[in-house]
């Protein structure tokens, strides 16, 4: 059997230098005391897979002082108007996706606020597309087709961290002024080497040699998870760890909403539903109507003066004695 680290430079295939590269990268490497486990009892490899999947979190928390000052400089971008842009292939642009696709019902953000791009187009979502992740020219013309500006944040997503179209996106929106930040499972990438925040969480290799859909697709989420809510937090959008902004646009959002008025502000069934309807349904107005002692007109002037943040439109209320 060839060992994939055994790949020659000069292989006839054409793909010589690309398996001698992927040879090298932490989330490619081959693990010999797993080779057999397809031998092992179901309740065996869950276990070990359970295992694997504990070391995940330790391995972003070294990253946090880097996550944390992407965050501050997202939210810093956001707060003048600029939208959040995750760019990825594969595994690492459907869980841009899945996070852009989950702020607008959690933050009531507006779908263009938080964006998912993948390359080859919302098709990839399913169904690979042949090619797209090795253009970096897809991914410059994906972030012209947003009209990119200097304000906006562009989070290139790959697994190995030289996937083309993710370092493509960094690139152009590094050169178009937007802030960029890189978020990858290897050390010293080419991603992280690309953007001004490089987040490289290195989960170590993979149970299955190369499926980085396990333990990097897991970091790359827990990640994701960090930068878009914390920013949401930082622009406003909750109140303590209430979700003031939420959109209920179902009945769970809707029973959800007036448990949040009720947690906030401990008033009655009735005057939570009076609050509710005096402000559209608007969680954060409903809120501050109640705490500020305020009419809907007012609370959303308030809310609107202070930027959106409940605590400063509370503190401007006039209260009444």
């Amino acid at each position: 059997m060839t060992s994939t680290t055994d790949a020659d430079p000069t292989a006839p295939d054409g793909y010589g230098e690309l398996r001698a590269q992927l040879a090298t990268l932490t989330t490619e490497a081959f693990r010999p005391e797993l080779a057999e486990i397809d031998r092992l009892g179901t309740l065996e490899i869950a276990r070990i897979m359970n295992g694997e999947d504990q070391s995940v979190p330790a391995a972003v928390g070294a990253r946090l002082p880097e996550i944390a000052a992407a965050i501050d400089s997202t939210a810093e971008r956001m707060a003048r108007g600029g939208r959040l842009i995750y760019a990825g292939a594969g595994t690492a642009g459907r869980l841009g996706v899945l996070d852009a696709s989950e702020c607008p019902p959690t933050f009531n953000t507006d779908p263009s606020e938080v964006v998912g791009l993948i390359a080859g187009g919302p098709t990839a979502m399913v169904k690979a597309v042949e090619g797209a992740e090795d253009s970096k020219e897809l991914a410059a013309a994906d972030l012209d087709a947003l009209d990119l500006t200097a304000d906006d944040t562009v989070v290139g997503i790959s697994a190995s961290g030289r996937t083309p179209y993710a370092i493509g996106a960094v690139e152009h929106a590094r050169r178009k002024g937007a802030l960029t930040i890189g978020l990858s499972c290897n050390a010293d990438s080419a991603l992280g080497a690309a953007a001004e925040h490089g987040i490289e969480v290195v989960v170590g290799p993979e149970l299955l040699t190369g499926s980085t859909r396990l333990k990097a697709g897991t970091a790359q989420k827990l990640v994701l998870n960090m930068l878009s809510t914390i920013t949401m937090i930082r622009l406003g959008k909750t109140y303590g760890n209430l979700m003031v902004d939420v959109r209920a646009s179902n009945e769970k959002l809707r029973a959800r909403s007036r448990r949040i008025v009720s947690l906030a502000t401990g008033a009655s069934d009735e005057e939570i539903e009076a609050a509710l309807a005096a402000t559209d349904g608007e969680v954060k107005n409903a809120i501050l109507t109640i705490l500020g002692q305020v009419d809907g007109p007012t609370a959303a002037s308030l809310l609107t003066a202070s930027d959106g943040h409940l605590r400063a439109a509370l503190a401007a209320a006039p209260r009444t004695t």
